[in-house]
């Protein structure tokens, strides 16, 4: 499913320039369930930009499916990102003055997904990470995990096959944290492809496959 040949992304700071990414390459199989973990600067957002279709990679090959990402034109990349792709970060990246349902829902209207359609997707959602009862809610009136379950939610609504999650329990604490990562674990047995990003050991020896990234290098590739 994602191929990366020797991909380098450079950053030009003064006249220097610093390699976020140094010739990385990673396979991660359909359904598999994948952790890039490395300390801050490592380049561990920079690799899941790529992945993401967010940013582009300055030299290297990265293929989605077979396909080489750099083929596609940015219409398309961004159907690709709507249609493929669930994003899920450390901050939740949810819109404040809508309610959790609302949240989810709008993904599903650009996707121009009936109406009816729409509103059975947003419950069921929201009943497999378990907050039946709090769809009218807004982000505010939320705890952080139960946010992070809206914004998984808004993902599973749009029955993509690929999910990103950056640092998706480093705002929560260990146990909530612990329950986010259930969420991910049955969605891997449903058959999705996960690429999970964390400093923590712990979240990442959970993967079927740990990548550790070091200084834009790849290190280690361990089971």
């Amino acid at each position: 499913m994602i191929v990366l040949n020797d991909v380098s992304k450079i950053y030009q700071i003064g006249e220097s320039e610093v390699y976020a990414l140094d010739h990385a390459s990673m396979r991660v199989g359909e359904g598999e369930f994948v952790s890039i973990i490395g300390p801050s600067g490592s380049g561990k957002s920079t690799m899941m930009n790529i992945i993401g279709c967010l940013d582009m990679a300055d030299s290297g090959q990265y293929l989605l499916d077979g396909q080489p990402i750099e083929e596609y034109t940015e219409t398309e990349l961004a159907k690709i990102r709507s249609r493929k792709i669930g994003f899920i970060f450390q901050s939740f990246n949810l819109i404040g003055n809508m309610t959790a349902a609302e949240n989810i829902e709008l993904p599903l209207i650009y996707q121009k997904i009936p109406r009816e359609e729409r509103k059975e997707r947003v419950a069921q959602a929201l009943e497999k990470v378990r907050l039946a009862g709090r769809g009218r809610h807004k982000p505010n009136e939320l705890s952080g995990g139960q946010q992070q379950r809206v914004a998984i939610a808004r993902a599973i609504a749009s029955r993509l096959s690929l999910f990103l999650a950056d640092e998706p329990t480093g705002n929560l604490d260990s146990a909530t944290g612990k329950e986010i990562m259930e969420l991910f674990h049955g969605l891997h047995r449903q058959g999705s492809t996960i690429v999970l990003i964390t400093h923590d050991d712990s979240i990442a020896r959970q993967a079927d496959r740990s990548v550790h990234i070091l200084d834009g290098k790849i290190r280690e590739v361990a089971r």
